[in-house]
């Protein structure tokens, strides 16, 4: 294949004596004009912004609620005192003065409270558990207020708690204490651990990839400086990123959220020092061959500018897919993560590779690499020997004469293992429970245990029902009661405006953020609408509403299923596209394309089988299967990429048999460094507090090894030189390659 036009220009800018400088302080000079001018992105986070697109069901249903039932719409926190011995009448009495303070003097965004204080003992004592044991203070906030005005509501709450009671019954870190504990539970107290627990991973995981990456170069190159010039590559891109990303959010364009930051900074990290390590594995065989630094990082430009350009591209165009999702923070995800490998990719072959030109053979230090004539005339001056270097490494070279010697019997072991870890993933078990992603030790969980103990768990989050009865006769009620999961249905209230809106709260006999629970919703709208049908309502099927968090779990159910079915289609049919582009062989797309859909459901597999034994758990998140499937469809053509442009390319000179031993042996040792990197990067998000990244970093790192040591190595190569000449269908093979074919 030749190298594109563009990789020719970039080459001979960087490459020369004096633009290799003019390029470093181009980056400098632009990143901190950035910084200075635009804000970080982190500045710019949005937690709070909406995940259901306006014409879901259960958003519409809350509008409506909130224009015809104002008092009861909102933002609800669930606050529980809790006292093991049971409450006492002090615990009351001081419940009821700071309900007293909170009506007065209402919290930051508050909207409601419920007037404890006006109401007697005995008539209190009503809202008691059964036990004796819990009290529930729902409060009120403004749907629109984000996580740090809550999370500043609820610090002081507990500063007036700590005034009225004398002790801070919020600060009791274990339910089994003596005295009174409260906690905040319900969607505010989840919505306020959520961001937390994002916030508070943001530097740790920053830290903890960087250390991550630098003791693996320098395990895998022996060499500190190689192993601190990818950090500086990415380095200066986040610095460029976080800017324009920070301006693009502050101007409305685009919403970014912890979650976004957290899994773009692995991103950035894994595939960015995997770009950095294609150019430097081929600068330093050019190095062998070229005494001038300068010849050498343009040949380097020239081997692998092509791939590192392709295999950004890819994954450009898969994140760019995620725009065609509606669920929030799938639809989020597009553009920062897009922008983000853009601009990597424009580092790697551009400024890594003028710190590269710059360093020369230093950058290899302590085992630089040298030319024929330069090793003679070193050792003949130190008076030993030559010493010879190798481009290829041994185990690499073993590797690719083990692929051509028993193609057959390797691509059959391939097949079966991932065959079999692939059927695992049809075991698979999907949750929508945020609560559940929690640690157990996270307040609004503990909140959560103390309700379900000692209420029903339905009221961690009421269902609103509310149906137009057109004035006519409807106890849907009854209805709602007769259903087996119901545990209770309230008296009917009238709308604001129309009265013959009629809202019902329901609560349900189980956690409402579980599977079964989400699953009762469409029982609900047909039971809601039989009773009207049966009243004489016209169209009762546009005159049922339902509200909650149980109807926005099961609306994030359906409307993430219906992305997964649109992006993975998309993320294919382009890829499979760019492939055929630039390879130019539809038979070679079809079966690269194929080994990595099956990786990916390998993946899908051995990740939950590492989720279950060892993490424990019981069901993973719903989003992760797209997420993986963009992640890994897309990092994992790189390495086909960048292996395949290496077989193509000694196509040209050798036999394709000696081809795919020269493509496997000289690509081994790079991919497979860049395949533990990226797959450490992932590894890194099984260490926090955050489940969906737990679960999300652990597939995608089983995914990248799979690719890394069987797919990469091994599948890939045994099909293309069994397949022979069709590999290359409809282009022809080049060289020597061609003419082996036809003397068969």
């Amino acid at each position: 294949m030749k190298s594109p036009s563009f990789v020719e220009g970039i080459a001979s800018r960087v490459a020369g004596p004096r633009s290799k400088w003019v390029t470093v302080a181009a980056w400098i000079l632009v990143t901190v004009l950035l910084t200075l001018v635009f804000p970080g992105v982190n500045s710019q986070e949005n937690n709070a912004a909406d995940q259901l697109p306006p014409d879901s069901l259960s958003v519409k249903a809350a509008q409506l609620q909130k224009e015809q039932f104002p008092g009861s719409g909102g933002n609800p926190a669930l606050v529980v005192f809790y006292r093991q011995a049971g409450l006492t009448d002090s615990d009351l009495s001081a419940l009821q003065k700071i309900a007293g303070q909170l009506t007065d003097q209402p919290l930051p965004e508050q909207t409601a409270v419920p007037p404890y204080h006006k109401m007697p003992p005995q008539a209190l004592k009503q809202s008691v558990s059964e036990d004796g044991t819990s009290i529930v203070l729902p409060i009120t906030f403004d749907a629109g207020a984000d996580s740090d005005k809550l999370k500043e509501s609820t610090q002081k709450l507990s500063e007036l708690s700590a005034s009225v009671i004398g002790s801070d019954p919020f600060a009791v870190k274990e339910l089994n204490s003596d005295g009174l504990i409260a906690r905040v539970t319900g969607p505010v107290g989840i919505g306020i651990d959520a961001s937390g627990l994002f916030k508070g991973a943001d530097f740790s995981l920053l830290m903890a990839t960087v250390v991550l990456v630098l003791v693996l170069l320098i395990l895998l190159y022996r060499s500190p400086v190689m192993a601190i010039v990818p950090l500086i590559g990415v380095g200066f891109a986040y610095g460029v990123i976080s800017p324009i990303l920070g301006k693009m959010a502050e101007l409305g364009w685009i919403v970014v959220d912890a979650q976004t930051i957290s899994i773009m900074t692995v991103l950035l990290f894994g595939a960015g020092t995997d770009y950095c390590l294609f150019f430097a594995a081929r600068y330093r065989t050019a190095l062998l061959e070229q005494k001038s630094k300068h010849q050498a990082v343009k040949e380097a430009l020239l081997g692998s500018g092509g791939a590192i350009g392709m295999s950004g591209l890819t994954v450009i165009v898969s994140m760019l897919a995620l725009i065609f999702a509606r669920y929030g923070s799938n639809h989020r995800f597009a553009i920062p993560f897009s922008l983000a490998i853009f601009i990597m990719v424009l580092a790697s072959i551009t400024l890594v590779p003028a710190i590269l030109g710059i360093l020369g053979r230093k950058s290899f230090y302590p085992f630089a690499p040298l030319t024929p004539e330069m090793r003679v005339e070193k050792e003949a001056k130190r008076g030993k020997p030559v010493k010879e270097q190798h481009a290829v490494g041994r185990m690499s070279e073993l590797l690719g004469r083990l692929v051509i010697t028993k193609p057959k019997t390797i691509l059959a072991a391939s097949l079966i293992l991932l065959i079999v870890l692939a059927g695992f993933s049809t075991q698979i078990k999907y949750t929508y429970n945020l609560l559940a992603s929690f640690p157990e030790t996270m307040p609004s969980r503990e909140g959560f245990k103390l309700l379900s103990d000692h209420y029903s768990p339905g009221s961690l989050a009421p269902v609103k029902v509310m149906v137009d009865t057109e004035g006519k006769a409807v106890d849907a009620a009854a209805a709602l009661k007769r259903l087996p999961y119901v545990e209770s249905v309230s008296d009917p209230v009238k709308g604001k405006t129309s009265p013959d809106i009629v809202a019902y709260e329901v609560l349900l006999k189980e956690d409402p953020f579980s599977n079964e629970s989400i699953g009762h919703i469409p029982d609900m709208y047909t039971a809601s609408e039989a009773v009207l049908k049966e009243a004489g309502v016209a169209d009762p099927g546009s005159r049922v509403w339902i509200s909650g968090q149980t109807a926005e779990q099961y609306d994030t159910e359906q409307i993430t299923g219906r992305d997964t079915k649109v992006v993975i289609p998309i993320v294919i049919s382009i890829i499979a596209l760019l492939l055929l582009v630039y390879l130019r062989s539809i038979v070679a797309t079809i079966y690269l394309m194929a080994t990595v859909l099956l990786s990916y459901f390998s993946a899908l597999g051995a990740g939950w089988l590492i989720l279950n034994l060892f993490f424990g758990t019981d069901a993973i998140q719903g989003l992760i299967p797209l997420y993986a499937f963009v992640f890994l469809v897309a990092l994992g053509e790189d390495y086909n990429i960048f292996m395949v442009s290496g077989i193509w390319k000694a196509s040209k000179k050798h036999p394709l048999k000696e081809a795919i031993r020269i493509g496997v042996s000289t690509t081994s040792s790079v991919i497979t460094s860049a395949g533990l990197i990226l797959a450490g990067t992932f590894a890194v998000l099984s260490v926090l507090p955050i489940q969906v990244l737990v679960q999300f970093g652990v597939i995608c790192a089983v995914g990248v090894l799979l690719d890394t040591f069987i797919v990469r190595p091994f599948l890939v190569p045994t099909i293309t030189l069994l397949l022979g000449k069709a590999a290359f269908w409809p282009a022809k093979p080049e060289g020597p390659a061609a003419a082996a074919e036809k003397g068969r």
